[in-house]
């Protein structure tokens, strides 16, 4: 029974997005597609402890998703335009259980999340949810609003794309640039929620890393021209070639500084130099690539045994002229500590509004740093104490206590 339960735990989390995906590009209506896959799910926990595991667990999901749909269309009497397209669904459905063959829609779905018809606010979240498999609760505390109000959003967002039809479609060249931006982030987003759990003892993350790089892959090779795409698929890369470092065998945090290069993936590493080399040739830089040219001096370091903190400050002081984020104040602060000292560091730090960083994590660990370099352990000692307690990792909650003692 227990395997059975981890295989449909394995299969959703896999599968979600491109099932999602495959369904409402044929429907145009998400919210439909999420409701049959669920009652596609719920049918997989009662019927599979008995009659075992499909060989094709996906295709499976598939079939059952599209009956209930198909249900659902005879049920409500939709308009026959909607019943032909489940119509085609059930022999192209067919077609797919014997061949193996599944088109992945999910390029196209994120680009529908970004349409101009929907609320620009919701187009990431609605892009995690649908794509990605994030619950309201979860994307709700990632946008600081309340579950309920989250969830109404994603909602009304769903309902728009049923109800304004649509096109499933890679946009042209003249929507291309607005929409390709909020695809970028939602892709990020999608990362950075995986990269944070670095155990990957989180059920609701596990397996987000991975589909990240594979969005961020097929969009690149979608759209080659776009240097933006290059760079953050480079981004992506050159952080994922570091994740085995990040934990020693003991469970606990490592920082960048102290992690054994030996470690990295450099492969992985050679593919990001390659999209960020690939991408500055177009001699447009943007955010991701810059955060990706930051990244590629730190990994810099398995190559030489030492770290360019003076390209790094550079590369900093341009992304904050396109994109001056806190993250990028803290991590140029950072960097010019390196170069001229933990005073100079906290003198930018100090430049910071305090209540934009009330409960900024890094903000507070970065701080605590630099004060103890300089001795004001007093000091040191109460930003540290604001560090660990805004902080969800345990294992970094855990370097910050022995850092603080």
């Amino acid at each position: 029974m227990e395997d059975v339960h981890r295989a449909i735990e394995r299969v959703a989390r896999e599968s979600y997005g491109h099932l999602i995906a495959y369904l409402s590009a044929r429907t145009r209506d998400v919210a439909g597609a999420e409701d049959a896959l669920s009652e596609a799910l719920l049918a997989a926990l009662r019927l599979w402890p008995s009659e075992g595991v499909p060989q094709k667990p996906e295709a499976w999901l598939l079939t059952t998703a599209r009956r209930r749909l198909i249900d659902r269309a005879r049920h409500e009497r939709m308009r026959t335009a909607n019943t032909l397209t489940l119509q085609l669904i059930t022999e192209e459905t067919q077609e797919i259980t014997a061949s193996e063959q599944f088109p992945d829609e999910r390029l196209k779905l994120l680009f529908v999340c970004a349409h101009p018809a929907i609320d620009p606010d919701v187009h990431t979240p609605l892009m995690l949810q649908t794509v990605l498999g994030l619950d309201a609760a979860r994307i709700a505390r990632a946008f600081l609003v309340s579950p309920t109000t989250m969830g109404q959003r994603l909602v009304r967002a769903k309902a728009k794309i049923r109800d304004t039809g649509i096109t499933f479609a890679v946009p042209g060249e003249c929507e291309l640039p607005h929409r390709l931006d909020a695809v970028l982030e939602a892709i990020y987003a999608a990362y950075g929620s995986g990269w944070e759990d670095a155990a990957g003892a989180d059920p609701r993350r596990r397996g987000l890393a991975d589909e990240a790089i594979w969005l961020a892959r097929a969009l690149a090779q979608r759209l080659p021209d776009q240097p933006e795409a290059r760079g953050l698929l480079a981004l992506i890369l050159y952080c994922e070639a570091r994740r085995p470092a990040r934990r020693a065998a003991d469970g606990q945090y490592v920082p960048l500084s102290e992690q054994d290069v030996q470690v990295w993936s450099i492969p992985m590493i050679d593919e990001a130099e390659r999209e960020l080399s690939i991408a500055a040739k177009h001699a447009d830089p943007g955010r991701f690539q810059l955060e990706a040219a930051i990244q590629s001096a730190h990994v810099e370091r398995a190559r030489t045994g030492h770290t360019d903190w003076g390209a790094i400050t550079l590369f900093y002081e341009s992304l904050m002229q396109i994109s001056p984020t806190l993250g990028a104040w803290i991590g140029h602060a950072a960097a010019v500590a390196e170069v001229k000292g933990p005073e100079a560091g906290l003198e930018l730090l100090d430049k910071i509004e305090l209540n934009t960083v009330n409960t900024y994590q890094p903000y507070w660990a970065v701080r605590a740093h630099f004060l103890r370099q300089l001795g004001r352990i007093h000091a040191a000692s109460d930003a540290f104490e604001r560090a660990i307690g805004l902080s969800e990792d345990d294992a970094v909650r855990q370097f910050l206590l022995k850092r603080r003692e």
